[in-house]
Formats: C-alpha cells, structure tokens, sequence
C-alpha cells in the first residue's frame, strides 16, 4: 500500500523526506542504489515527473549521486550531511521558538533543562 502524502508539503519534498529518512534507518546505506524514477511512480503511485523531481532535488543537495545508465546511489556521507541539516531544521523550527516562549513565561535555562530531562525517557538520555 502506498503511503499516504500530505496536503501541506509538495510530492516531491515528501518523497525526498522519504528517501532522506530510508538514508537514516540505513535502508539505502552509502554507495547503494535507490529506486528509481519510474519504480517510485509505480510503488507511490505518482507521476514519473514528481518522482524524478523528489530524486534529483537530493542529486543538487549532494546525497543522491547518477550512475549514467545505471541509476542513483546514495552519496558518501549522505547519512551526516542529512543529520547535520535537520538539526538545523530541528534548532531553527523547534529549540528557538521553545527558548522564546520559556524566555516569555520566565522559565530559566535550568528549569528548561530540568523539563527537558523529565520529557525524555531514561533510555533515550544515554
């Protein structure tokens, strides 16, 4: 079954978070071959076009790389450069609105910390 694609973010930017996220989980560890144009309209039951377009925004960002008549494979150090951009993503959209608004109530950074290290599993914290 497909996955179902959002209303918010273009085709493409979804089925590129895709691939980024198959990156991460090590589904398409480096130097592999991921699917193609025409498998990802097949699988996702989009146009061919969107695919291609999802496939060579990460071929312009550096983590995909072509193959002349073979496909596309995942760049060297793909996974790091995807990581050190959501972590950007992650300050920029989560961590500064969330100092702001402690910032607003009062909340020190400490206390923030304290919340943040009750938020968070034991586990996860190591």
């Amino acid at each position: 079954m497909p996955p179902v694609f959002n209303d918010h973010t273009s085709i493409y930017l979804q089925i590129a978070r895709m691939l980024e996220d198959g990156i991460l989980r090590g589904i398409y560890p480096e130097e592999t071959q991921v699917p193609s144009t025409n498998e990802l309209a097949r699988t996702l039951r989009i146009n061919p076009a969107t695919g291609a377009k999802g496939l060579n925004l990460l071929v312009e960002d550096g983590i995909l790389y072509k193959r002349r008549g073979i496909g596309m494979f995942v760049a060297e150090g793909a996974a790091a450069q995807i990581r050190a951009k959501r972590r950007e993503e992650f300050l920029e959209q989560y961590v500064k609105p969330l100092a702001a608004e402690a910032r607003k109530l009062g909340i020190t950074a400490e206390e923030l910390q304290a919340m943040l290290a009750a938020a968070c599993p034991q586990e996860e914290q190591k």
